[in-house]
């Protein structure tokens, strides 16, 4: 960046250097208190000393609002910006980013973040805690899977995740009450479905458990120790309607097929108690009348209207 920018444009809001080849923003960019939104697209930056050092100290790191670093060279998002706390708007696409940082969390104002065409293999469950983030662009990338603790998004309006791994969405996506587009196209779940079942036996600690629950076996907190009372508190009820089970940590693994918009069947995972409990849900069965896909209808007339724009094609 020039020498004496910020002694010629002091008020300076908006600076636009895409294209220009950098490979670092010096010193001169802390001084500009009044800069919000900064574009820096399709340069090289991404080496070390890319970032001016004190970057989280800056009156900067209070003002900016929007910054597009897209079509670089960074490999991992740099810490300080992960420390400019009134950003509403990050762009990262078309780098080289192989994961995002825990501490993307830090970034409660976030409203909009794009981190597609990168190297991204998972997501990690702390992006979950943007209370404001509407926008989520994860496209291109190599996403197996997505956290369930998504759901917790509750801001979310759109998610884009289109040309990734994906092989089931988690039912917890049901939960995204505000999101009103869903980008899957080029993902296996949609080109092939699969079917998975994966099961490990319970232990004798969690056979009793189970009996203890779906027997309404009577007990106190004295009668037990403490590790055994929140142990007993963490059982989760079977989805199988017919079983009225319930499973601490052996659970069956599957995929559910459910209608979005009477039109696209999305495999959503769920768990079940026992392999004797996923008959009815087979999502193996190709008829047209399985009893999954009578699940699925009624589960549809509950999620359709939540999701308007699904783009699968």
């Amino acid at each position: 960046l020039p020498a004496g920018l910020s002694q010629w444009f002091p008020a300076l809001e908006v600076l636009d250097v895409s294209g220009t080849g950098l490979t670092e923003m010096g010193t001169e960019l802390l001084s500009l208190p009044c800069l919000h939104t900064l574009l820096a697209k399709n340069n090289r930056l991404g080496g070390p000393g890319s970032l001016p050092k004190g970057l989280e100290q800056a009156p900067l790191a209070r003002s900016l609002r929007v910054l597009n670093l897209s079509g670089n060279r960074f490999s991992e998002v740099p810490p300080a910006l992960l420390q400019l706390r009134g950003l509403r708007s990050l762009s990262l696409g078309g780098n080289r980013l192989h994961g995002i940082p825990p501490d993307i969390q830090e970034l409660h104002s976030l409203e909009f973040l794009y981190l597609g065409g990168n190297f991204i293999t998972s997501i990690p469950p702390e992006l979950a805690k943007l209370p404001s983030l509407r926008y989520l662009v994860l496209c291109d990338n190599k996403i197996q899977s997505i956290p369930p603790q998504l759901a917790q998004l509750h801001s979310l309006r759109s998610l884009s995740l289109h040309n990734n791994l994906l092989t089931y969405l988690p039912r917890e996506i049901l939960n995204l009450v505000h999101l009103d587009e869903l980008s899957l196209r080029g993902n296996p779940l949609v080109v092939r479905f699969v079917r998975d079942l994966t099961y490990n036996p319970p232990s004798l600690q969690e056979l009793a458990g189970r009996t203890i629950k779906t027997r309404n076996v009577p007990y106190a907190p004295s009668d037990l120790p403490e590790s055994l009372v929140r142990y007993l508190s963490l059982a989760s009820n079977c989805p199988n309607p017919k079983c009225g089970g319930v499973y601490f940590d052996s659970c069956v693994r599957q995929i559910k097929f459910v209608d979005f918009c009477g039109k696209y069947r999305l495999p959503l995972m769920h768990y079940l108690c026992s392999p004797e409990c996923s008959s009815p849900y087979s999502s193996a069965s190709q008829s047209s009348t399985s009893q999954s896909e009578s699940d699925s209808e009624d589960e549809a007339s509950v999620a359709a209207h939540r999701m308007q724009k699904v783009l699968l094609g």
